[in-house]
């Protein structure tokens, strides 16, 4: 079955480009491959970018808020960086380049998406109290790239590195991995009382 890719807002794009030509920008990223790329570089396969700020113990399914578009930049076909855009009080605008062990992991992780016998969508999905980046594989075709419930039968896959006891590339349902995310979290320190 095809994997979706919901297209990126035409901003987003537009900014991605223009710091691609832009000689200053790309020489100041902080990413070698980007400029040492002989060839022409072109922003491929975008993926909104979900952040899951809280993870609780409840019944409550959880909600995430979109924090931006993430862009695969290839050099003769293959990814080298990506380029991550925000949302501005003026509109989606590029926020920086960047590489290292997630873009591979990304391309792994649509591969395994592709081989899926279900029509998904593909999303990124961060939760920053642990550290951790998925692709979320949607299963609602339909729903806007920005709305961020996740369906307790969507699959999300840990990007590598994952979190210890957290496997990488092994596909997991929502209701599945959350109990499993919610464990990893430490409690919280209890304040000790004056005796």
């Amino acid at each position: 079955m095809p994997l979706h890719v919901p297209p990126a807002p035409a901003p987003a794009l537009r900014s991605v480009l223009a710091a691609l030509g832009s000689p200053t920008a790309v020489r100041a990223a902080r990413t070698p491959a980007l400029r040492s790329a002989q060839g022409p570089l072109t922003p491929e396969l975008p993926l909104p970018v979900h952040v899951l700020d809280r993870i609780t113990p409840s019944a409550r399914t959880p909600h995430s808020r979109l924090a931006g578009w993430r862009f695969l930049i290839s050099d003769a076909g293959s990814a080298v960086a990506a380029a991550d855009t925000m949302l501005t009080p003026d509109g989606w605008a590029f926020s920086h380049f960047f590489e290292g062990p997630y873009i591979a992991s990304t391309q792994r992780a649509l591969r395994q998406a592709e081989a899926l016998t279900m029509d998904v969508e593909a999303r990124l999905l961060s939760v920053p109290e642990l550290y951790m980046l998925t692709l979320w594989l949607r299963r609602d075709l339909t729903a806007d790239p920005a709305s961020g419930e996740l369906d307790p039968a969507d699959l999300l896959v840990p990007l590598a590195p994952a979190p210890p006891g957290i496997c990488a590339h092994r596909p997991h349902r929502v209701s599945e991995l959350l109990p499993v995310m919610t464990m990893r979290l430490a409690p919280a320190p209890l304040l000790s009382q004056p005796v």
